[in-house]
């Protein structure tokens, strides 16, 4: 048995991945963490925003105290929140590593991150590129690959969760995937569930261009095509973009030939899409 849960999403109004996951064995919970865009429009956050972000912040505290991992694929205060550190008290704590392939802010973050846990948590791995077994649970963490396109943000470390025969991978802060290292991993793999962080069109043509969309349709494309995946979660940054549907129309007719779900957070949990922070215009007014 595997059952994944999204706790908070862009589609539900928050900067977040957060997610939880059981098994027969094991509670894990990966990137406990939930942030706002400082400014969106040459707006701050808007109070509807920000009573969600604390909705948010409640569910995934919840969660953490049900279960027995707690995985931190990278720095950013959208994926952990180094100034409540109960949160992580008698877990076991799988992170990226703080040191090693990845970038001054970042690793400037660890060191605070893993000074506020001192003596915290129940044990702290470094988990780039292991296993690790919990009864028949495997949970395997890629290399680190690059947060984003390139290493200027640093680098995420990819999350799969195998048990009786399902599983789950979960691809932390990719952008896409538009490098073929942030794909393979998923391929080989070869999930049922991809909690995909999908390419960052709101930036198109600033901080995304033309061509890193082109090569992330084609590799999200190779994803359906070449494995087991039957649905593909496409969220984060990609869902700051109103537009988002008709920015990977290839990627939506690919999966209808092959009867796989290309959806949100949101509509995987029944729920409707709030993609408050690409509103927060139409909020002020």
């Amino acid at each position: 048995m595997l059952k994944v849960k999204p706790l908070a999403f862009d589609s539900f109004g928050v900067r977040s991945m957060a997610t939880f996951v059981e098994t027969d064995d094991v509670a894990v919970l990966i990137d406990p963490g939930v942030s706002l865009a400082p400014i969106r429009y040459n707006l701050p956050p808007h109070p509807v925003e920000e009573q969600r972000m604390a909705d948010c912040w409640a569910v995934i505290k919840e969660h953490a105290a049900r279960s027995d991992v707690l995985a931190i694929t990278h720095y950013h205060y959208d994926h952990h929140d180094p100034d409540e550190p109960e949160v992580y008290n008698g877990k076991i704590v799988y992170l990226k590593h703080p040191k090693e392939k990845i970038n001054r802010s970042q690793a400037g973050r660890a060191a605070y991150f893993l000074d506020k846990l001192t003596g915290i948590p129940h044990s702290i791995e470094i988990a780039d590129g292991k296993e690790f077994m919990h009864g028949s649970t495997l949970i395997k963490f890629s290399p680190p690959v690059y947060h984003g396109t390139n290493p200027k943000l640093g680098y995420v470390i990819e999350v799969s969760i195998a048990c009786g025969g399902e599983k789950v991978v979960f691809t932390s802060d990719v952008e896409g995937p538009s490098v073929d290292e942030q794909a393979d991993f998923i391929i080989h793999e070869n999930p049922d569930l991809v909690i995909l962080d999908g390419p960052m069109t709101y930036m198109l043509g600033f901080r995304f261009s033309t061509t890193s969309l082109a090569l992330s349709i084609a590799n999200i494309t190779r994803i359906i095509q070449e494995t087991a995946v039957n649905t593909l979660l496409v969220e984060h940054h990609f869902m700051r973009d109103l537009k988002y549907k008709e920015r990977i129309a290839e990627v939506y007719d690919c999966a209808a030939d092959r009867d796989v779900k290309v959806i949100t957070a949101a509509e995987y949990l029944g729920r409707s899409i709030e993609m408050l922070e690409a509103r927060r215009r139409e909020l002020y007014e």
